[in-house]
């Protein structure tokens, strides 16, 4: 087990400086405090100090905890990384990034060393261990997304209302005259994983199938480029042609409208396309009927809830969990077009 002289040795400081760096008693410089909270998470090394005392010595850094493929990146993530770091910014914190695909390890390491004060979890899932394990240890969390409607005794959350969402686009087509529609999921890995917006998503497709009574294909995407192209030649050439194609899985979009192009149909004369969660001014979209993800307030929220939280935990009164599901809305002066083909 990692002693105190373990960690300063790692560090390069006295161990005196170790023990000024997690009591908070004395002025340490932001270099040497990182040091040697990066030995400790390395180290593994846990204080014989009281929890109490740990939590006086405050880090001003905030864990973005965003499971992440070796080899694949998403601009979603990089865009939300960066409003959040501006948004923690203003509230006098940093962020560190961490990308490890399950988490719980690092993240327990993480708050049991005082690297951060809190932690951010995206691409939150079901019965999300992440959360469990940092409710064990009482560390101050807040989520970007949500997936256990049940549960309100997890950390606060904000997410778009991905259900609401999925409805409202296949309902703009329908009310443009498209009466098959169909709806592009996320990927088969992100439902079997669980998460949170791809099985809301699912939710508000079968919603819409109830409420216009039309004809609502589904189905799911995948994340790797030639099998997409398979599933999509093969839901659109078979049987009765959708004229309507609402996009939930955006990763590859300009792969799949490479596709459509390939088989030779025209967006949006013979194929209206319609993505759900957007990124703001995103170029693949940007003339498209739309919904964009409110990246922004998204952001400014979740930082606001971890902050609040933390506050919360020193004060030893923690918030209440509560959500908060943000109102989608179509983009302004894009409305879907009519089918010009029979529908």
């Amino acid at each position: 087990m990692a002693t105190i002289k373990d960690v300063a040795e790692r560090a390069g400081v006295a161990p005196s400086t170790v023990s000024y760096v997690l009591s908070g008693s004395r002025k340490i410089s932001d270099e040497t405090r990182r040091a040697v909270q990066e030995a400790i998470a390395e180290l593994g090394y846990h204080p014989r100090a009281s929890a109490r005392t740990l939590r006086s010595a405050r880090s001003e850094v905030l864990v973005l905890a965003v499971p992440r493929e070796p080899g694949k990146y998403r601009a979603m993530d990089g865009r939300f990384a960066i409003d959040i770091a501006d948004a923690a910014r203003g509230h006098g914190y940093d962020v560190l990034l961490m990308t490890d695909p399950e988490g719980v390890a690092p993240l327990r390491r993480i708050a049991a060393s005082g690297l951060a004060d809190g932690a951010i979890l995206m691409a939150v899932r079901e019965r999300d261990p992440r959360v469990a394990a940092l409710r064990d240890l009482g560390f101050p969390a807040a989520l970007l997304g949500h997936a256990d409607s049940d549960d309100d005794t997890g950390p606060p959350w904000v997410d778009l209302d991905w259900d609401a969402a999925v409805a409202l686009a296949i309902g703009e087509a329908v009310a443009a005259g498209h009466h098959r529609v169909l709806f592009w999921s996320s990927a088969d890995h992100e439902i079997d994983a669980r998460r949170g917006y791809a099985l809301h998503g699912l939710a508000g497709a079968r919603r819409a199938a109830r409420a216009t009574g039309a004809d609502i294909r589904v189905a799911p995407s995948s994340g790797d480029p030639d099998e997409l192209r398979k599933r999509l030649r093969q839901a659109l050439t078979t049987g009765s042609a959708p004229t309507a194609l609402v996009v939930q899985h955006l990763i590859l979009l300009p792969t799949l409208l490479d596709e459509i192009a390939a088989l030779g149909l025209r967006v949006p004369e013979d194929l209206a396309v319609v993505p759900v969660g957007s990124l703001p001014d995103e170029a693949e979209s940007r003339s498209l009927p739309r919904i964009d993800l409110p990246v922004a307030r998204m952001s400014a929220a979740v930082a606001q809830l971890v902050v609040q939280a933390i506050a919360g935990r020193d004060a030893r009164d923690a918030p209440r969990s509560a959500g908060e599901l943000l109102t989608p809305q179509m983009a302004e002066g894009h409305p879907v077009t009519p089918p010009t083909r029979s529908s």
